[in-house]
């Protein structure tokens, strides 16, 4: 069964430019340049996975590619390359006691007008500058 170009096209969500130009050029320079680049970076993590993308990149540079840091990164970051010494141990700390008593037990609620004050330091140290000096 033979489906036409555009049908198939349509149903993949690719505009039919994109796909004659897939079907001359296959596989891109930039795609094999960049297959050849994954090897030799395997290679050289085989070698000694303590390095990380940084010496990797100088190693790449000894064997005769040329090739910047930032490509290095990239390409390593998405075949997941990374130094053994790389990945810091994620902090989770428990939440501590809390700092003064609960005294009103998350009850918000008075029975009676002044019996119960809440407020915030902010807040409170801006009263007690104004009550000083109402000039202010």
């Amino acid at each position: 069964m033979r489906v036409p170009v555009a049908v198939t096209c349509r149903v993949l969500g690719i505009s039919r430019q994109a796909y004659y130009q897939w079907r001359s050029d296959p596989v891109s320079q930039r795609d094999f340049d960049d297959a050849q680049l994954i090897n030799a970076a395997l290679d050289i993590h085989a070698a000694d996975p303590s390095d990380g993308y940084r010496f990797i990149a100088d190693e790449l540079s000894a064997r005769g590619f040329a090739v910047s840091e930032n490509r290095v990164w990239r390409i390593c970051s998405i075949q997941r390359i990374f130094s053994l010494h790389a990945k810091k141990k994620a902090r989770y700390r428990k939440a501590g006691p809390p700092v003064h008593d609960d005294l009103v037990c998350r009850d918000f609620t008075a029975n009676a007008p002044n019996v119960k004050w809440l407020t915030d330091a902010v807040t409170a140290l801006r009263n007690a500058i104004a009550l000083r000096d109402p000039a202010v």
